[in-house]
């Protein structure tokens, strides 16, 4: 696939529209022929010709920076969706994601920053890897899957096996998730000829070179995303999970492997987001959950509040906001809790592993052991990684705490109270005894708090199997498209796609089998 070619198709379908908004760069010949500033000489001889390009796709999984871009990408859609945090800020007149009124110019950017900084170096890299670098060509597929299954979760069907071809067409979401475990697949199957990454680990933001982890970590994407079809196409997901379970080099196992990338690619964009603008704070679901089962990492996670009507004394008191309420002002609820601050940027770990395993042995896949023994696993590493392991013994053995009632600093119409459905009645501790959907709901639960800040896997799973119980919008302006009840399903394709690739867009339209709105289920959302 030639490098001018992808151009024409990025430029096809409005992915590369993002441009000339930001001013990264407006020169594409001069990229064509010198993408990082150098000659391809001094490209080679430092390895930079394809490792560079390495860098740029893992630094845009979750973007780095701009912190605006990540508020778009992510913030105002995964993290909000997901119930782990709640903007103080009235967007648009309180007319935006939150109530359910999309903004098509903030929902394109996940889209745009896939294609134009995740899936254009890595081909231009594939070109130029060729035969001589098998092993770049094989640590490319795993970032692109991770990237990728992460917009297809987002979007639903999207480009994938037909980027850099004019039409674009779409890859319907079973189809690409397929592709994805080949790609992941082939991927294992290369680097398993690699004891490491040798001269190349300086462009390893993740693992520093170390090839068995990424081997480890690609068994775990595709447990992950086996778990994610359990649902819609469990005969196929049980093959999958039972795979990666299976495979020698294992999966992710302790905090010091869990997939994150080094501080060291600058700040966490949640900081500025959270900090710097005063743009997020802490959700309603969060205060009932964390307070509710006393957990200790609440400290860890969020700062009390600074809202004087609310803690006055200046006490550890924490307060959430709920997710598409009437807002009038942002300093309506700005003093509520706001984040702690982040370090690396977290996209999977080890507790995560833990869970999906806990799942997996509660569907009856061969070598996932112990549903029990991973759940608690899953929390002790989580309690492990956040600095409060010693108090697991005694949160473990909790079975009588559940969610607490939300109760609104400003408006009574808000709360959820006690015998509400929306609020769940979910302990801690493992009960032999309960159904598999309560057992489910107990692991996925505790996976939720285990996996923040990384709210897009957590919207996802939420999506997939209703827990942990959500509380819905009390604002709906989505004009009767998304179901208040049902909750928000997807993001709408990319405004763009109607003018710049409007057969692409048809064919995505077609494979998602319903309206382009966030009404439409995705494949794996069967419930």
């Amino acid at each position: 696939m030639k490098i001018n070619k992808i151009y024409k198709s990025l430029l096809a379908f409005g992915t590369i529209t993002v441009l000339s908004v930001t001013s990264c760069t407006d020169n594409f010949e001069e990229i064509n022929s010198s993408p990082y500033g150098v000659s391809n000489e001094t490209l080679e001889q430092d390895f930079n010709h394809v490792g560079g390009r390495i860098v740029t796709a893992t630094q845009n999984i979750y973007s780095v920076t701009p912190a605006w871009l990540t508020q778009l990408q992510q913030n105002l859609m995964g993290d909000v969706f997901s119930g782990y945090m709640t903007p103080p800020t009235p967007f648009a007149g309180n007319v935006n994601n939150m109530t359910y009124a999309l903004v098509d110019g903030w929902n394109g950017f996940p889209w745009s920053t896939a294609y134009q900084s995740v899936m254009f170096p890595l081909a231009t890299m594939d070109e130029t890897a060729g035969d001589d670098f098998p092993q770049f060509v094989a640590w490319g597929k795993i970032i692109r899957v991770e990237a990728m299954h992460r917009v297809a979760d987002i979007y639903g069907p999207i480009v994938y096996s037909t980027f850099g071809q004019d039409p674009a067409l779409y890859d319907s979401q079973e189809d690409v998730y397929k592709t994805f475990i080949s790609d992941l697949d082939a991927a294992i199957a290369t680097l398993k000829n690699y004891t490491d990454f040798a001269g190349f680990a300086k462009f390893d933001l993740v693992y520093g070179g170390d090839v068995t982890t990424w081997i480890q970590f690609a068994n775990s994407l595709k447990l992950r995303l086996a778990i994610r079809m359990s649902k819609v196409d469990p005969a196929y997901a049980k093959t999958v999970g039972e795979s990666a379970l299976a495979d020698a080099t294992g999966l992710l196992a302790d905090n010091a492997s869990n997939f994150t990338l080094s501080e060291s690619v600058g700040d966490h964009p949640l900081n500025t987001i959270n900090n710097g603008w005063g743009d997020i704070r802490m959700s309603a679901e969060m205060e009932s959950i964390l307070t509710g089962y006393d957990d200790p990492r609440l400290g860890a996670y969020f700062e009390p509040a600074a809202d004087e009507k609310v803690n006055p004394d200046g006490l550890d008191i924490y307060k959430g906001i709920r997710m598409g309420i009437e807002i009038e002002a942002k300093d309506t609820y700005g003093a509520h809790s706001a984040l702690t601050t982040f370090g690396g940027i977290q996209l999977m770990t080890s507790a995560e592993v833990q869970f999906l395993k806990a799942e997996a042995a509660l569907r009856g896949w061969a070598g996932a052991g112990d549903a029990k023994t991973n759940y608690e696993a899953g929390v002790t590493l989580s309690f492990t990684q956040h600095g409060v392991g010693g108090a697991v013994v005694d949160y473990l053995a909790d079975n009588s705490s559940t969610p607490a009632e939300f109760i609104d600093a400003v408006n009574s119409g808000n709360d959820v109270k006690t015998g509400d459905p929306n609020l769940s009645t979910i302990t801690i501790a493992w009960e032999d005894a309960d159904s598999d959907e309560k057992k489910l709901e107990r692991i996925i639960t505790q996976k939720w708090i285990a996996m923040y800040p990384d709210g897009q896997e957590a919207w996802s799973e939420y999506r997939r199997t209703g827990y942990p119980k959500l509380f819905p919008v009390v604002v709906n302006n989505s004009g009767g498209k998304i179901d208040t009840d049902e909750q928000i399903k997807r993001i709408n394709f990319p405004a763009a796609e109607a003018t710049t690739n409007p057969e692409g867009l048809a064919s995505g339209v077609s494979a998602l089998g319903g309206d382009d709105d966030g009404g439409t289920a995705l494949w794996w959302d069967v419930d």
